[in-house]
């Protein structure tokens, strides 16, 4: 099992995919990984059935969670959990946030 992970590799396929983000970690308990979102680029994600937490590497927009927003910022670290409807927007600048769910990525 891989113990050692470098982002930039994660980072660097994300841009040559059609996919906006990349579970580099996928095992029963744990799930890691990385999200991209471009400046106005819709954020698709649908409920999870892990609790999930997100940190916020660089980038600016709004986590809206239920029906609230929350403002996103370098640094910031916000708890979502399972089965609860949530999506990033509004962003002007490049998002890059690391993900975690309590569980697989499913």
């Amino acid at each position: 099992m891989k113990l050692e992970f470098d982002l930039s590799t994660y980072l660097e396929k994300i841009k040559k995919s059609n996919s906006y983000f990349h579970t580099f970690i996928n095992r029963d308990s744990l799930a890691a990984g990385v999200l991209v979102l471009a400046p106005g680029e819709e954020d698709t994600q649908v409920p999870h059935s892990s609790d999930e937490v997100y940190y916020v590497i660089e980038g600016n927009g709004f986590l809206k969670i239920k029906n609230k927003d929350y403002k996103v910022s370098k640094d910031k670290l916000f708890f979502v959990a399972k089965d609860v409807k949530h999506y990033f927007h509004g962003n002007s600048k490049e998002l890059k946030v690391l993900y975690f769910f309590g569980g697989p990525d499913t």
